[in-house]
């Protein structure tokens, strides 16, 4: 890990974005409830923050830092995808990109795993469902 000791303790936010493609008749399930493992938002939530907070134990050289908010949000965006972003805040001496993007990154995965059932083609095979444009959008320095 690089010295960060002499570094200013501010406010750092970071916003970072991503989507899946999916079947139309999964985005249908997703949003007529009809998931068989559950309400694929919540579940993708909840495991996004857990993520966040895990950023230095998955992320060796990333710093251990304070979490001071975390925001997850899903918009269906057409027929066949679904965008996710995540904001993270902190108050330290390092930024929360990387903890953005993974908050982003575990989200997709999970909607991934939750809908799964409905990707498979038969072979078992996901020639339709894959992950894109994941990025971080904005990183700002407040202080």
């Amino acid at each position: 890990m690089i010295d960060i000791t002499d570094k200013k303790t501010i406010i750092r936010t970071a916003k970072a974005s991503g989507k899946i493609i999916l079947k139309e008749e999964t985005i249908q399930r997703i949003k007529n409830n009809q998931v068989q493992k559950g309400d694929v938002f919540t579940i993708a939530k909840i495991a996004a923050i857990n993520g966040v907070k895990k950023v230095s134990d998955l992320i060796p050289l990333c710093h251990p830092i304070p979490i001071n908010h975390i925001s997850i949000e899903y918009k269906i965006e057409d027929q066949n995808s679904i965008s996710v972003s995540c904001i993270v805040k902190s108050y330290a001496k390092t930024g929360v990109e990387m903890e953005a993007l993974t908050g982003v990154s575990i989200a997709l995965l999970n909607i991934w795993d939750v809908v799964k059932m409905y990707e498979k083609d038969e072979q078992g095979q996901y020639p339709n469902t894959y992950l894109t444009e994941i990025k971080v959008d904005e990183k700002i320095k407040e202080g």
